[in-house]
């Protein structure tokens, strides 16, 4: 018996080290650990890189990937690669998709719509329609139950094709680097941890007050993991003790993550928040607020702090100075990562293509 092929999108390996590529990497590996009996992946994208900032090489391949590649190569290539099923794994790529082909999406987060201002023009322009493609879909995957709330509430979209599929954990055993690392710069001896994309929407602002209120008694420093885009001239300078560590490889962010007081992540708006996850599965303490999708994430393992520099202050003073707190928090963080597998995840999704190959 022929087995079905799965046109599996891969195309955010190409151009975003954030959580939708980690999603792509760890749901295929997922599939490859529960081998879903009768499905064949074919990886499906332009595979050229578009990593740097720099000008106008970037725009030129975003352009040709949305614009030329998209709309006329892709959909020749799945009618050539005879696939049964596509996977869109993030709605931002316009794929022309061939008449009858069924079209399952991974929608992660309508934040373009809700706060626009965090978003370079180009993406601002763009996102909204291309979420209103989200209607063509056969199912749309939702990484959240907060996500699909809001896909039903701005996009509205029928709730009997939203299925809520929570990531895994990209450090679960199998899964993680095989050895941790101490990053090739220098790091405190003491210190808070941020990860995650340098814009607004991840609110170092909020720690950077809450660092200036500490002024008089120092707390241990910040190490901030994350490419800083070009365009951040116009933000304040950061405080004195941040140590700004760039893009680091998932060997040297296990380190940290062991070694950190805790993670500190005053995000306003989270799809699914992945370094929430990644930090409680190393036992490091995690500061968030009760926003959006974190509690979803953090369940009672979180340490939460009201959304002001006070609050967040406060939360950072007493994990700095109370072992006891901390061991606890890493304990309950632990439990908590424990629950999120990307095998459960691929599960979930092929479950998800059986249901809509048999319709």
């Amino acid at each position: 018996m022929s087995s079905t092929r799965i046109a599996f999108d891969t195309h955010s390996r190409y151009v975003t080290k954030a959580g939708s590529a980690r999603y792509v990497d760890g749901l295929l590996e997922g599939f490859r650990s529960i081998r879903p009996a009768g499905m064949e992946f074919v990886e499906f994208a332009w595979p050229v890189e578009n990593l740097g900032y720099a000008q106008p090489a970037r725009a030129l391949r975003t352009l040709y990937r949305e614009t030329v590649w998209s709309r006329t190569v892709a959909p020749r290539a799945l009618r050539q690669m005879g696939a049964d099923l596509l996977h869109r794994t993030t709605p931002l790529l316009p794929i022309a998709t061939p008449r009858g082909l069924p079209e399952v999406v991974t929608l992660h987060d309508v934040a373009p719509l809700r706060d626009p201002a965090r978003f370079r023009r180009w993406h601002r322009v763009t996102a909204a329609a291309r979420m209103k493609r989200l209607h063509r879909a056969t199912r749309v995957i939702c990484s959240s139950r907060f996500t699909a709330d809001e896909a039903h509430i701005l996009l509205g979209l029928p709730v009997e094709r939203l299925d809520v599929v929570p990531l895994g954990n990209p450090f679960a055993s199998g899964f993680g680097p095989r050895e941790e690392l101490r990053p090739a710069i220098e790091i405190p001896d003491r210190f808070f941890l941020f990860v995650g994309s340098l814009e607004p929407g991840k609110n170092l602002g909020l720690l950077a007050e809450a660092y200036a209120r500490a002024a008089s008694s120092p707390l241990p420093p910040l190490v901030v993991v994350g490419a800083r885009r070009l365009g951040v001239a116009r933000e304040d300078p950061p405080p004195a003790r941040w140590h700004y560590a760039g893009h680091q490889p998932d060997a040297a962010l296990a380190w940290l993550y062991r070694h950190a007081i805790a993670l500190l992540f005053p995000s306003r708006y989270e799809g699914f928040g992945l370094p929430v996850l990644e930090a409680m599965s190393f036992g490091c303490p995690v500061v968030c607020s009760r926003v959006t999708s974190l509690p979803e994430v953090a369940g009672d393992a979180a340490c939460y702090a009201d959304m002001t520099p006070a609050a967040y202050l406060d939360a950072m003073t007493t994990l700095a100075s109370d072992e006891l707190a901390r061991r606890q928090f890493g304990v309950l963080g632990r439990q908590q990562a424990a629950r999120f597998s990307w095998d459960t995840c691929a599960t979930d999704t092929a479950a998800i293509y059986r249901s809509v190959l048999r319709c």
